[in-house]
């Protein structure tokens, strides 16, 4: 199994292949599709050969391009979970008016049950399953690869866990964790490679570290977007550092830490 991170729009997508087929894991918003070709072509794929797009959620940087690309071959799949909300960003792009977009024809897609997912996946050549993991979006579902590779969407990342209790958030990462997976691939955030061996002091040591390397960046001046770009940490999570940093004087790295974690009860 190969797993290509593609970086060519603001929305991280993923091309997963095997000798047996291609799919894309969420596509990018409208207006994208040139540069998602230059990327394929840059790793010799051609666009035409990707057979199946899974979408994580039907926001505008999560689907933007599927139908230009299943105008080429490829089948985009729905979950019945997703079913109601396949044309969510329609009346957006209109609005917007900014990128040529064409809406998914129902007619052309193929609809599955999460729950006879695993089936479908086998199907296609694949090993692994999909889970409804509502909490960015009710349509929210994530992708597990029996090897241990887990595909989330905009689900919020594993180190913010402590800021969702009793969420459907935690829920949702609560399924997945059972699972046991050993890397994570994220809508917008940085890939981790876990240590299902890790104690839970380990997990704060991570913390800790993401926020000491937060308060650096925002000493030097950088931008929101651009702590964003450098530490893959979600936006919420910086912004709740930089407010707790900037209205707190000389606060230490723990004292930010403590905060967060009573922010988050």
């Amino acid at each position: 199994m190969k797993i290509h991170e593609l970086k060519y729009s603001n929305t991280n997508t993923y091309l997963i292949e095997n000798d047996k087929v291609r799919l894309l894991f969420d596509t990018g918003w409208a207006g994208s599709f040139t540069a998602l070709c230059k990327y394929l072509g840059e790793i010799a794929v051609p666009v035409q050969s990707i057979d199946y797009i899974f979408i994580s959620h039907f926001h505008p940087d999560h689907m933007g391009i599927a139908s230009d690309i299943a105008l080429l071959g490829a089948k985009i799949v729905v979950f019945d979970v997703q079913k109601e909300f396949i044309h969510f960003s329609d009346e957006i792009f209109k609005r917007e008016n900014k990128y040529e977009f064409h809406p998914i024809d129902d007619e052309n897609i193929e609809l599955v049950s999460v729950e006879n997912s695993r089936n479908f996946l086998n199907k296609i050549g694949i090993e692994g399953e999909v889970i409804h993991t509502p909490g960015h979006s009710d349509d929210s579902i994530s992708l597990y690869l029996d090897e241990g590779y887990l595909f989330v969407g905009d689900l919020n990342p594993l180190y913010e866990l402590e800021l969702h209790k009793d969420t459907l958030i935690e829920k949702s990462w609560n399924r997945l964790l059972l699972l046991g997976p050993k890397a994570i691939y994220y809508g917008h955030a940085k890939s981790v490679i876990l240590d299902n061996t890790k104690k839970e002091e380990d997990v704060a040591d991570d913390r800790y570290y993401l926020i000491k390397e937060i308060t650096h960046l925002i000493d030097k001046g950088l931008t929101l977007n651009k702590i964003q770009k450098k530490t893959g940490a979600d936006t919420t999570f910086i912004e709740d550092v930089t407010r707790m940093y900037l209205t707190h004087p000389n606060v230490s790295v723990q004292g930010i830490m403590d905060r967060i974690e009573i922010k988050g009860k």
